[in-house]
């Protein structure tokens, strides 16, 4: 059957519709037409999984989660903090950040559970902080301690100068000039900013091999470390006063070479949330990276 040709009227139709289009296309406003090619913008979603995809798989359970706010809205900036208190949120909302990467618990508890503080007027003062900020608080706690080496030990590491001091194989475990407990202790003041040290064992020794153990891993696993490292000077964020400090003591009786200093656990870990704002830069370009440090909640009268 031979193929039919349109007809004249076709042809028109299909003329004009054409040249419609095309006036249309042309009277769209530059905005429009850029948006139209434009990429969707980045939201908090795509940063939280984007800083996961560089990270090691760690366990399905985590309390690396969204703690507040609405995670698919656009990023307009990111804060690292090693606690999102309401200063550090207060800052982050006149930075124009409406993401809050925190290192520890926003509503002081370990898995940030909320049932037992709906009547609470402090939690209800945050939680309005944050809404009215539009802020999103994400916890980075389980996934920066598995980067390779360990994001706060190296953020510690560096600004201790310590680098070149740290084992090959255990950047925790540091071979140092010789030192006594109150010289460490002068270091640690200075170099991470703490107002408070506290201090295990013989003030007159000089010792060799710091431990970094850093937060509050816990008596039984500052002990372990201890033990099977054979550091002389266990440094930890915080301790029970019953458990590892109680054992420096007996061992310093026992004769052997141990001390432990306590620096606090924002002072040994915050360095770390630093070191996380020059890991995140490069990875997100487009979007403005501080971090935002925490003031010691507890100091000396």
């Amino acid at each position: 059957m031979p193929e039919q040709q349109p007809s004249s009227e076709t042809r028109r139709g299909f003329l004009t519709r054409g040249a419609a289009a095309l006036i249309a296309a042309r009277a769209l406003p530059a905005s429009v037409a850029d948006a139209q090619d434009a990429p969707a913008a980045l939201t908090v979603q795509d940063v939280i999984d984007r800083i996961l995809s560089d990270v090691p798989a760690g366990p399905a359970e985590t309390v690396d989660t969204v703690k507040a706010g609405d995670p698919t809205q656009p990023v307009t900036g990111i804060v690292t903090t090693f606690l999102a208190s309401c200063e550090v949120i207060d800052r982050a909302a006149s930075l124009g950040a409406n993401l809050v990467v925190t290192h520890e618990p926003t509503f002081y508890n370990h898995r940030d559970r909320v049932d037992w503080l709906q009547t609470d007027d402090v939690y209800h003062h945050k939680l309005k902080l944050l809404q009215d900020g539009g802020i999103v608080v994400w916890r980075f706690h389980d996934g920066i301690h598995r980067i390779e080496p360990d994001g706060v030990v190296t953020g510690v590491l560096e600004s201790l100068g310590w680098k070149d001091f740290a084992h090959p194989d255990d950047p925790r475990v540091c071979e140092i000039p010789p030192m006594s407990l109150p010289e460490l202790a002068t270091i640690f003041r200075e170099r991470l900013g703490t107002m408070r040290v506290l201090a295990v064992g013989d003030p007159g020794r000089r010792y060799r091999t710091v431990g970094l153990m850093v937060g509050a891993a816990g008596g039984e696993s500052q002990i372990r470390f201890a033990r099977e490292t054979g550091v002389e000077v266990l440094v930890v964020g915080e301790l029970a006063e019953w458990e590892t400090s109680e054992y420096v003591r007996d061992a310093t009786h026992a004769g052997l070479s141990r001390a432990a200093l306590v620096v606090g656990h924002a002072a040994s870990e915050e360095p770390g949330m630093k070191w996380l704002a020059e890991w995140l830069r490069p990875r997100f370009p487009g979007v403005n990276v501080t971090h935002v440090p925490l003031r010691d909640a507890m100091r000396p009268l």
